[in-house]
Parts: structure tokens; sequence; C-alpha cells
């Protein structure tokens, strides 16, 4: 039976605008996408709840874990941010908010090479001397690949991980109290890209960085390093905006180190401690342009 042009266009637009409706109706075979897969990396077969372990044991000791944290976030309310009196938040200058001072502190760090997608450099974390500080080391290597797609290769990266309230709930840091990140840091000359991550609204933001470069003198002395949150510029997945605005302080995420430059060999990076401090001298808002559009 012919179809009558108002029927003709209106099945035009159906084929045009939901191909996969229109796969689902013509009996054709539908690709999703999926988790992406480098070449020559072998598929899965096994099911993906197959490879969740059911324990009714750890299931109740997680229940009293949360619920424990659940309590202690209930009181510090009473007590003020952070579970420390409103007049100490706001009249203090300086905050260590990481050091190395036993095993349990590289518990919160995670370490990550380009080893990942096939290349060849190593990253290592362990605690310094007297177990007292950080110790980042490893190999960079910028042979790429030999996938036939990554041209690029050779990083190593630090980050530290992103802190949990009960329930898995995320926690941020609140450093809207101060202005400068301060480091004491021992390295080896190769200059290091400071990575922070705070909280976005959108999707499509995840990957947004806050970025410094540091560079590191070398030799046997420590390096006190006063950083302005103002420096920091914004980039995502490693290219820098045209569109450049000021670094959330109220909801940061994670902190992390990256090299990659193009020397090939060793490197180390010592860290004694990642703290914050409320530099008076400093009134500077933003060091980059702010560009307005044309209305």
């Amino acid at each position: 039976m012919a179809l009558t042009p108002l029927k003709q266009i209106a099945t035009r637009h159906f084929l045009t605008l939901s191909p996969s409706l229109c796969s689902l109706v013509c009996g054709k075979r539908v690709n999703f996408m999926g988790v992406y897969r480098r070449p020559g990396e072998p598929r899965e077969t096994v099911w993906p709840w197959k490879k969740i372990e059911f324990s009714f044991a750890k299931g109740v000791d997680g229940i009293y874990k949360h619920l424990g944290l659940l309590k202690d976030e209930m009181f510090q309310r009473f007590v003020g941010p952070q579970g420390r009196p409103i007049k100490e938040h706001m009249l203090e200058q300086t905050q260590v908010q990481w050091e190395f001072r036993g095993p349990e502190s590289l518990s919160q760090w995670v370490v990550s090479s380009d080893r990942e997608i096939g290349g060849r450099s190593e990253a290592y974390l362990k605690l310094g001397r007297n177990n007292t500080t950080c110790l980042l080391y490893g190999t960079i290597c910028t042979t790429p690949p030999r996938d036939g797609e990554t041209r690029y290769s050779g990083y190593c990266t630090l980050c530290s991980k992103q802190p949990r309230m009960s329930f898995d709930r995320k926690r941020h840091y609140d450093w809207s109290s101060f202005n400068s990140l301060h480091l004491r840091i021992r390295g080896d000359g190769r200059p290091w890209m400071i990575n922070i991550g705070a909280e976005t609204y959108f999707s499509h933001q995840s990957d947004d960085l806050y970025n410094y470069v540091l560079y590191t003198r070398g030799g046997p002395y420590w390096e006190d390093v006063k950083i302005p949150f103002s420096k920091f510029f914004l980039s995502s997945r490693g290219r820098v905006q045209d569109e450049q605005h000021q670094l959330w302080l109220d909801k940061v995420n994670t902190i992390g180190f990256t090299t990659g430059n193009e020397a090939d060999g060793p490197f180390q990076l010592e860290i004694d401690f990642i703290g914050l401090c409320n530099d008076r001298a400093h009134t500077e808002e933003f060091a980059y342009e702010m560009y307005k559009r044309n209305p």
C-alpha cells in the first residue's frame, strides 16, 4: 500500500533522527559504545557480576565502619568546620595538609605511569630516610608503545586519593582561608607539573585540572616553595584553555605531581610535607587574562 506524503515525510525523519530505533525495527544489530579497548588487547569474556566477591562478613564490617563515620560527622558539625572550633578555623594562618611520617601515609596516594598504556616508564613510591619523607623515584622512557595509535609516551604521576565520607560520599578540602600552597621538596633538577583537581558541576568538566610548573634545582638541599593559587591555570586533558577562571578553593578534591619531559633516564622527587599558608603580602586575585565575550 502506498504511503501518503505526510507519512513519507514522517518516515524519512524517523530514519534520519533515530538510527538506533530504526535498527531495532528493521532487525539490524545495534552497536553500543562500551569500555575503550587498546589495539591488541584481548576481549574480556567474564561477565561483570562474576568479578564481584560477595561476603556477608565484609558487608557487616562495612556497615559498622560507615555508621561510625556518620556518627563522627554529626558530632563534628556541633564543634565547627572539620571538627575544630570556628575561631581556630578563622584565625589559622598555616596548615599541613599532607605529611609523610609512616607507612600509613603512603596509602593516601596513587602512583601511575605510561606503563598502563603500554609504555616503558616506571614509577615507585616509598618512605625516605628515617621514615619522615616520601620518595617518588623511577625511570622515564619516551619510546611509545607499538600499537599503531599512541604517538607520545614518557610520564609518571603521583596523585592523592579522593577523600571519602560515610557511605563513600565525596569529601572536599576547604582551602578558602588560604591563598598559597607551601611545599618542602628536594628534586633532581627535572621540571614537575603540579595538578589540583576541584569539583565541577558538569560531567564534561571531569578532566579539568589547575596546573603550575615547578622547577626543581637539584642537589642535596631542601627547597621551601610557596605558590599562590592565583598562578594556577586551567587545562583540560593536557591542553591549556582559552577561557581561564580562578580555582574554587572550597571544593578541592586532589593534588598531584607529574613529570613528562623528553629526557630519558632516572628521576626522583622527595617530599617532606604539603601545606597551606595565608600570605598577607600577596593580594593578587588571578594572574591571567579574563577575556570578555562579545555581547
